[in-house]
């Protein structure tokens, strides 16, 4: 039965982040992993900095602040 009704779930409807969570919920659900992976990596990777940028570490710690303010963002929407 519980096969029958993973089969049954459309991926695709949900958001990366609904599927996230909907496989950390459901770890035997080797399809919704593989849904899951199969859409992070069509994501196009981002170049941060290449390894013979003068100014690496700042880059690479000017991206870090950039998430940590976007991930802060989401968290304050989601509390009001």
């Amino acid at each position: 039965m519980d096969n029958l009704l993973m089969s049954q779930i459309n991926y695709d409807a949900m958001s990366t982040t609904e599927l996230k969570q909907y496989f950390i919920k459901h770890r035997g659900d080797h399809a919704a992993f593989q849904a899951y992976l199969d859409r992070i990596n069509q994501r196009p990777l981002k170049i941060i900095a290449s390894l013979d940028d003068s100014d690496f570490d700042e880059k690479v710690q000017a991206a870090i602040r950039q998430k940590l303010e976007t991930a802060r963002n989401k968290n304050d929407k989601g509390s009001q």
